[in-house]
């Protein structure tokens, strides 16, 4: 049973992606001054296609928005293709005209990560909570960089990547050697404190862990399982990450 949790299952990627942007630009033109978090991930760039699509075609003005970003490698500099940074530049902001005084990311150069995360935390606050924030979720449940451990911070905070993490994004960056064995994370509340969560899910490797987070225990094991508490969540799920959810 989902309490809290409508569930949106799509036929495919594309599908999934064109559902997600039709959520998340509905929310943005009943409230364009809004605060609204954004993740980064191979699963969000097909939505992030289509609202750029509906800002050429002038059907959706993300002008007036604050962008939160969920997370950032450490350390790692903005120029760095592989830094969430550059990401959200190149993949939204930039074709959307978002200037970088709209975006907030945490600063992966940061000298001191601790008091970055802190100051990231204060500026999340005094939005009063983001409209809808953006979560993908990683194989091994966690949502940012809120990996599975015996517990969870709430805070935004300067983590350790877990070892599947790592395996997982090396690709991006040629080697294991390249990759960051660190990141800023916004941390369990700043996500709770959304007034709406949009998890996207696209692919047969996250139906087992799609699964276990709406269905099954909730555990810091599974950081996603979480949102089971969470007073408004939208999944948006192709079939194959779907597959393995029994709602009867």
């Amino acid at each position: 049973m989902l309490c809290n949790i409508t569930l949106h299952i799509e036929d495919d990627y594309t599908a999934m992606s064109q559902k997600a942007a039709d959520i998340f630009a509905a929310s943005v033109r009943g409230n364009p001054a809004g605060a609204y978090g954004f993740a980064t991930g191979d699963t969000p760039i097909g939505m992030y296609k289509i609202l750029i699509d509906f800002h050429l075609k002038g059907c959706l003005d993300l002008s007036g928005i604050n962008a939160y970003n969920l997370d950032e490698y450490h350390p790692i500099s903005k120029n760095n293709p592989n830094s969430y940074y550059y990401f959200m530049r190149k993949n939204l902001y930039d074709a959307v005209g978002l200037p970088p005084t709209s975006t907030f990311i945490p600063c992966g150069e940061a000298a001191d990560p601790l008091k970055e995360c802190m100051e990231y935390d204060e500026k999340i606050t005094s939005t009063g909570g983001i409209d809808i924030q953006i979560l993908g979720i990683g194989t091994n449940g966690h949502i940012g960089f809120n990996e599975p451990d015996d517990k969870l911070n709430a805070a935004t905070h300067y983590v350790p990547l877990a070892e599947a993490t790592i395996q997982s994004n090396a690709k991006n960056f040629g080697s294991l050697h390249e990759m960051p064995r660190h990141a800023l994370t916004m941390g369990m509340h700043g996500i709770m404190m959304a007034k709406c969560i949009l998890l996207l899910a696209s692919g047969e490797k996250k139906a087992r862990i799609l699964n276990q987070a709406l269905l099954g225990p909730i555990t810091t094991q599974v950081p996603a399982s979480f949102l089971q508490l969470h007073q408004n969540v939208i999944v948006v799920a192709d079939k194959d990450a779907a597959g393995l959810l029994k709602l009867v």
